[in-house]
């Protein structure tokens, strides 16, 4: 393992969430925080409860894997995407690191990133609403697998792209929209059953049922539906990185 060349890249693109601290951190932090009075203060006072649980309070595990989602695939896709743009890409393909070596240094920096905007976005709520963990290290396992995971799916997307349309395009058409038909700001309990089915096709249901026990032990489906659910993507996109760089697929022409 040739871990100086896994710092260097991950010092690097730690360094570009540094330089960019208003876009990288505080501007989802503040948008989260719209989301609490928006939706916590309007809606709030007329949704007492949801399963038990004050309405400020229950949006909070959905607010959270929104950002981490939404920033995993916008760090990572990001973080790959531009080497590509400039031409440095061939630099870091030719030298001595291999592909898991570059896969650790960008994916690892991009998950660092998520984690840390959740961690902020937390300690923000905590502000608004009174807030009880009942697992933190249940919470801290799904905040850690999510990003994980969405950041090798950003990386996925990063290579994919060969224009900045398409970096943004498969973020904001699939993946927003299915975080907030997912649960994040009602429970899937609440639908009609046709449409409960339906909804439960999403597989963000799952990470935000999920990450929701953790707090309050409340769930749409069960706990281990939800890990099994998150650790198959991680399998699957770890699978398609696997095949990228064995085919150079979009990195070697």
């Amino acid at each position: 393992m040739n871990f100086r060349a896994v710092r260097a890249i991950y010092l690097f693109e730690m360094a570009r969430t540094w330089r960019t601290l208003l876009q990288s951190i505080v501007s989802p932090v503040v948008s989260t925080s719209l989301y609490f009075v928006v939706f916590g203060a309007a809606i709030g006072s007329r949704i007492t409860s949801v399963e038990g649980v004050s309405y400020g309070t229950f949006i909070v595990p959905g607010l959270v894997m929104l950002s981490v989602l939404t920033q995993s695939i916008a760090n990572a896709s990001f973080g790959i995407y531009f080497p590509k743009f400039v031409g440095t890409i061939y630099e870091i393909l030719s030298a001595p690191v291999s592909s898991f070596e570059i896969v650790l240094g960008y994916v690892g920096a991009a998950a660092t990133k998520s984690i840390i905007l959740g961690l902020i976005i937390l300690a923000t709520a905590a502000l608004f609403v009174p807030l009880h963990i009942l697992h933190p290290w249940w919470m801290l396992t799904f905040l850690v697998l999510t990003a994980v995971t969405f950041s090798l799916f950003g990386f996925i997307i990063g290579i994919w792209a060969d224009g900045f349309e398409k970096l943004q395009m498969i973020p904001m058409l699939v993946v927003t929209p299915l975080t907030f038909l997912g649960g994040s700001f009602y429970s899937v309990n609440m639908l009609p059953s046709g449409w409960r089915t339906i909804t439960l096709l999403n597989p963000v249901v799952y990470l935000i049922s999920g990450f929701r026990w953790s707090f309050y032990e409340i769930s749409d489906v069960s706990v281990g539906l939800s890990v099994g659910i998150t650790l198959a993507f991680l399998g699957l996109c770890m699978v398609a990185v696997w095949w990228i760089f064995r085919t150079g697929y979009r990195l070697k022409n």
